[in-house]
């Protein structure tokens, strides 16, 4: 665990010094190819860092920070684009590594606006739905000792809530930090994605919208825009909805890498490129019925959950067991007590050894 620690110091401190030099250089060099042959250094080593950590709790979300947020942010920078690039005036260092490795926003509307967006889950959520969802990972926490003696798809199904509260309550931590010392608003993580309507409501509206936001930037809209010369304007988004998934997978499949250390099978890219050609198809029948004819909103919301649920157990969730992060993350909790119990013994000692001295 302590030379975890070290390792993770020495991969923050020099990811902050890659972004100092990328804050430089969009003082230096206008946006366009040279600035982007500029930073391309900083993304390739950006992806290169997060191979120093081995945790789960320290490495995990380090490889997203930096492989995924904050490379497709100096990607966009690059180009003029994006929350980095401000005009005509500059960020300041501090909100410009801020805003390129952390889920975070600037919170530019006024206080009843905020409010408003709240009311309508897209912001913070409350205390006690945090405290809701912290009692349902306590009470099925203790299943996981008796995993052998349940149904394997139960394990799945269950690993599947452990996943989605942990992922929402280690990016409400990242909130609080950047909400309490950063005066920013965290973007929207997650909407209660078990009430998706759709596919389309499932990943735009409500799962991980830290990701849509930056991918619908540099994905989507390059090729939308790309497609809409060659077939039309009225299906130029289907391209761009693929297109969006099959990166998402092949991220996905780099961060489940880091943290397993073992070879991609790419089932997380088929899991995410089925989602992306099912929500095509979904945009397909929509325009079709030209929303003349829909279904109850109860039928709905279980038939997108079933169909969620279902392709993460087949394609999604053994790749969390492959990559063995429910092995690894018990064995880091543990490890993580006995860290905290032994620095409390030796401060105790030392206390100990400060009172008999000064006897």
């Amino acid at each position: 665990m302590e030379g975890e620690i070290k390792n993770f110091i020495m991969v923050w401190a020099s990811a902050l010094l890659l972004l100092w030099y990328c804050h430089m250089v969009g003082k230096i060099i206008s946006k366009g190819v040279i600035r982007f042959f500029a930073i391309l250094p900083v993304i390739l080593f950006l992806f290169y860092l997060p191979l120093n950590l081995f945790t789960i709790w320290l490495g995990g979300p380090t490889s997203f920070f930096l492989a995924w947020l904050a490379n497709f942010k100096l990607l966009l920078f690059a180009f003029g684009q994006g929350p980095l690039s401000t005009s005509p005036v500059p960020l300041s260092l501090p909100y410009f590594i801020s805003l390129a490795c952390l889920p975070i926003k600037f919170q530019q509307v006024p206080q009843k606006s905020v409010d408003k967006e709240v009311s309508k889950g897209s912001g913070h959520k409350s205390p006690l739905n945090h405290g809701l969802k912290i009692v349902v990972l306590a009470i099925t926490a203790p299943i996981y000792l008796q995993k052998d003696h349940i149904h394997p798809k139960m394990v799945l199904l269950l690993y599947c809530v452990y996943l989605y509260i942990c992922l929402e309550l280690v990016l409400a931590v990242v909130a609080a930090f950047a909400r309490v010392y950063l005066r920013l608003e965290l973007e929207p993580q997650f909407h209660e994605p078990y009430l998706a309507t759709s596919l389309q409501d499932f990943w735009g509206r409500r799962w991980n919208l830290m990701v849509t936001s930056i991918l619908h930037p540099t994905v989507y809209n390059p090729v939308m825009s790309i497609s809409s010369r060659l077939i039309g304007r009225k299906w130029a988004a289907l391209p761009g909805v693929l297109a969006s998934f099959l990166v998402s997978g092949i991220m996905h499949e780099i961060i489940f890498y880091y943290i397993g250390r073992k070879k991609p099978t790419w089932e997380l890219t088929c899991f995410f490129f089925l989602h992306g050609i099912s929500l095509a198809i979904e945009i397909v029948i929509k325009k079709a019925f030209n929303g003349k004819w829909q279904l109850a909103t109860v039928v709905s919301r279980l038939l997108t959950l079933a169909f969620v649920v279902a392709t993460a157990i087949w394609l999604f969730m053994p790749q969390v067991l492959y990559a063995d992060f429910d092995v690894k993350a018990r064995r880091e909790c543990i490890a993580f007590v006995n860290f905290v119990k032994d620095i409390i013994t030796i401060d105790s000692r030392f206390k100990s050894f400060i009172t008999v001295t000064e006897g």
